[in-house]
């Protein structure tokens, strides 16, 4: 006889009590013996074989049965205590059917490392459902969290029975998805969202997590207008807009500096991180991502900003030659063949390389190992600027605001009956309207910055956070705030802005899965 295992009939009662009058009632069961054999081929060729379970819906009252299932992949020689990896494809806050591995991405080469794979799907705010003759727009926010999150109780309900460890769980998404793997991350058993999970039907579970994994997450959206526009104000590209756009983006960029000091936030090494030293503190880390591409031979030319040591000023005579001080770059680059290998002087011209300093070797028109000393923010904005054209003003909340036509974000923040709203005072204020209590709430709870830190939520220990050095589809500061409450709040924290990346996902994945496995030992 089969052992299906189902919630029992006292809890499905409770929980029908809070459904919605149109929802299906699914009893919450996973069934051991009803996997399928199944497997992959990854791009070098190797196979992995793993069992599939499908179908698996997380939620007893199922509002919309095309996403609110999961689907779980348990590779050969899995146990009970292999981690488990929870990929969500949420994308533009857009729903997100649950899928199968991929060879190419983080999917598949989580099952090759040995990790149980779970694909959840969500609703999101394009996710639709037909009552009658009237089209309901079941995804609103927070329904694509709450799915996410029902997910996870879902996992620690039958930890008992599905292969795989629920107290190692990992999340991982990209864009809208990066701010999903945020959120799980950031506002785990928070009470906040406990009587929305309840009426859907959730395991009554714990939803904290062990580890999330941020690709360029588009968060904090409440804030993300102001922040864009003072990255980005005094950039070609925004000075070319009308006068009233120009105006609307000064306006917005004024805002940004109190928001950044009411954070209070710090550097690693204790220091305020305030709206006076923070453009620095993004050049550091774009000077730092930059030298650690070049070090790796990527070639870094003058015109996007970056200013470069001085050779040094004694060089070690060659082949009896004697030696040439005073010589700079553009001699060095003219040497034939890179022959001449001049050494790093320390300060008084000594001829040993300083401590840690890198070794030198001639490549193209500059030299890998080169010191990077100093970056002018304006010429790199503007480099970012000239890879892909800036969002309109204001970037989020843009509806109605100067004739601007509605975001994505603004329907994300609509009704179920599929409206557009405004979710900030001062979008709404300019498009002469007003943000409802009900929204106010919405935007709260779909901001993982509201919870890191308060006490209450159950944040998770481990945070792998990338936004590409060249991606515009949200500032910088989005993801460097993130990374620096949750560093000041303790957790460990592995962030970067990877040189040159676009806004993309699941890349560097030798990086990613390295970091991985040391967070699990």
């Amino acid at each position: 006889m089969k052992n299906i295992i189902i919630v029992s009939f006292a809890l499905l009662f409770a929980m029908n009590i809070c459904a919605a009058k149109k929802s299906k009632v699914t009893p919450l069961q996973f069934n051991p013996d009803n996997g399928v054999k199944a497997s992959l081929t990854m791009t070098d060729g190797k196979v992995v074989n793993y069992t599939a379970y499908t179908k698996l819906y997380f939620v007893t009252n199922v509002e919309d049965s095309t996403y609110q299932y999961m689907n779980i992949f348990v590779p050969e020689g899995a146990t009970h205590q292999s981690p488990m990896f929870l990929r969500t494809y949420v994308g533009g806050y857009m729903a997100s059917e649950a899928g199968y591995p991929q060879a190419q991405d983080a999917s598949g080469r989580a099952l090759a490392e040995g990790y149980v794979l779970v694909i959840p799907g969500s609703r999101g705010r394009t996710s639709t459902v037909k009552q009658g003759k009237k089209t309901i727009y079941t995804g609103r926010a927070p329904k694509a969290l709450l799915d996410l999150k029902a997910a996870v109780r879902y996992l620690r309900h039958f930890d008992n029975v599905i292969p795989g460890n629920a107290e190692k769980i990992i999340t991982d998404g990209t864009s809208a998805g990066g701010a999903m793997s945020s959120l799980l991350g950031a506002t785990g058993n928070h009470p906040s969202y406990a009587p929305l999970l309840k009426a859907m039907g959730a395991a009554d579970e714990r939803d904290d997590v062990f580890a999330s994994v941020c690709y360029c997450p588009i968060t904090d959206l409440d804030h993300a207008d102001m922040a864009y526009e003072w990255l980005y104000v005094n950039t070609d590209s925004r000075k070319s807009l009308s006068a009233s756009k120009q105006a609307l983006s000064q306006e917005l960029a004024a805002q940004f500096p109190s928001y950044i000091n009411s954070l209070g936030l710090k550097k690693a090494d204790g220091t305020a991180l305030n709206a006076e030293n923070y453009l620095d503190y993004i050049k550091q880390i774009l000077i730092k991502s930059a030298q650690e591409a070049k070090d790796a031979g990527a070639d870094i030319p003058d015109s996007l900003g970056f200013s470069f040591s001085s050779m040094a000023a004694f060089q070690a005579p060659v082949n009896g030659q004697s030696s040439r001080p005073g010589m700079g770059n553009n001699r060095a680059e003219g040497m034939p063949g890179g022959e001449r290998r001049p050494s790093v002087g320390r300060p008084g011209g000594g001829r040993k390389p300083s401590a840690g300093m890198p070794p030198m070797r001639i490549s193209g028109r500059k030299m890998v190992g080169e010191y990077i000393t100093d970056l002018d923010m304006g010429k790199y904005l503007n480099y970012v600027v000239s890879t892909q054209p800036l969002k309109g003003v204001p970037a989020f909340d843009s509806y109605n605001v100067d004739g601007a036509a509605a975001s994505g974000e603004n329907g994300e923040f609509g009704n179920a009956q599929g409206s557009d709203v405004n979710f900030t005072s001062w979008s709404a204020e300019k498009a002469g309207t007003a943000v409802s209590e009900e929204v106010k709430e919405n935007v709260r709870l779909l901001n993982p910055m509201c919870f890191i830190g308060d006490g209450v939520s159950s944040v998770a220990p481990h945070w792998y956070i990338r936004h590409g050095a060249r991606d515009r589809d949200t500032a910088f500061s989005v993801s460097i705030n993130l990374a620096a409450k949750l560093q000041n709040s303790g957790k460990d924290v592995n962030f970067k802005l990877p040189w040159n990346r676009p806004h993309s996902g699941d890349y560097a994945l030798n990086e990613l899965f390295a970091w991985m496995a040391e967070i699990v030992k």
